[in-house]
């Protein structure tokens, strides 16, 4: 049996261009390359899962490779590529400062370092987690940053830049990576599952993504948990919603439908039906909050470009927008921003998102009476004026 490898690992970018969502940094890199602007160090940054990793493994292939593109990249197929493809490069060394912080490790790569590559141009250090080395083997790593011979090229990786101090940050170049984009991932799902031969629903990929929140690896792990869990290799949305745990869209698009209404019955009985699923009251807030948001943005043709669903879904939201006014939406996303507050603090949080239904329900009604009051105020005060 053929051992299976996740997707993670089995579709890591091996060339810049093949990089998802971070075009800003894979041009620098392809740029610096081929004008000769390199580094002596630089320093990745960003959340868990983007890309910086991976990077920086294709920039130390690169920087060696004896046959570059005109494009920025590695030819793949040199002595220095293949024997990085194969782990047998003895010009990039890997560092984990998570398990490897202390002075003494800090001092054996600096010893490293004063030998020359013997095959090749440099020598590469990538240090991953870099902000969990220790003071002490910061500042052992100092000199050696600031002023390493001029075939060594180190490269930190990071998710927390904070946590490094100053006087490392001075002597690298930094590069911010982004949480990669919604459309952007799910579209990278949808060609690794075409390369699989899976058969994925679009809306499915969309909510692996937002899932994610911005992380490409996280995505991958998602994708093939839900492959795993669909003995017929296909990814459905409600096996997606069902393994994931994630409130069906339609409960949101139900109970807004009821709030308008002014049907409180059937409100209260499918927020019963939501808990009893086992979703927390929180999470039903929070995305009924978010719910009504995306319709907010719907309503205008400028501002839907804000709304990251699929297709499918966007339609569906036009349509429920164009029957709600725009004062209602902002006066019930106001109510749940105050139920959002107290939520953590409540004795009682059920009765508390009851009661906030409670208010919407009829919030129309109030809305409505209110402009009955102010056009009867304003009413009343023009007979007041006296006529000259």
């Amino acid at each position: 049996m053929e051992n299976f490898i996740v997707s993670a690992r089995k579709y890591r970018p091996a060339t810049f261009a093949s990089v998802v969502g971070q075009s800003h940094i894979t041009t620098t890199l392809k740029n610096a390359i081929l004008n000769d602007h390199l580094a002596q160090a630089f320093l990745f940054c960003g959340p868990r899962g983007v890309g910086k990793t991976t990077c920086a493994r294709i920039l130390a292939k690169t920087i060696n490779c004896h046959h570059i593109t005109s494009e920025g990249e590695a030819c793949g197929e040199c002595e220095s590529c293949v024997a990085f493809q194969n782990n047998a490069s003895f010009n990039i060394h890997e560092l984990d400062a998570a398990s490897n912080n202390s002075v003494e490790d800090i001092r054996n790569l600096v010893e490293q370092v004063r030998y020359p590559p013997q095959n090749g141009k440099y020598k590469i250090y990538i240090i991953d987690e870099v902000h969990m080395l220790s003071n002490a083997a910061f500042n052992a790593f100092l000199k050696t940053l600031e002023e390493p011979p001029r075939y060594a090229i180190f490269i930190l990786a990071t998710t927390e830049k904070h946590k490094i101090i100053p006087t490392i940050l001075s002597r690298c170049q930094i590069y911010d990576f982004n949480r990669i984009q919604i459309s952007d991932i799910a579209n990278h799902l949808a060609s690794i599952a075409e390369k699989e031969g899976i058969k994925a629903e679009p809306q499915a990929l969309h909510l692996i993504a937002q899932k994610a929140d911005g992380g490409l690896r996280d995505a991958l792990s998602m994708f093939d948990l839900i492959v795993t869990f669909s003995a017929d290799n296909t990814i459905t949305y409600q096996k997606t919603i069902e393994n994931l745990h994630i409130l069906d869209y339609d409960y949101y698009f139900r109970i807004t439908d009821c709030l308008w209404q002014n049907d409180l019955s059937q409100t209260l009985l499918i927020f019963d039906e939501i808990l009893k699923k086992g979703f927390d009251g929180h999470l039903f807030v929070i995305g009924l909050a978010e719910h009504w948001r995306n319709l907010l943005v719907s309503k205008d043709t400028q501002t839907i470009v804000l709304l990251q669903t699929a297709d499918e879904i966007k339609k569906r939201y036009a349509e429920q927008a164009k029957n709600l006014p725009l004062s209602w939406l902002i006066s019930a996303m106001n109510v749940l921003q105050q139920v959002d507050i107290q939520y953590k603090n409540s004795k009682n949080p059920k009765l508390l998102v009851e009661i906030a239904l409670m208010k919407i329900a009829y919030l129309q009604k109030a809305i409505e009476l209110s402009q009955i009051v102010q056009n009867q105020n304003f009413a009343d005060d023009k007979k007041k004026v006296p006529t000259p």
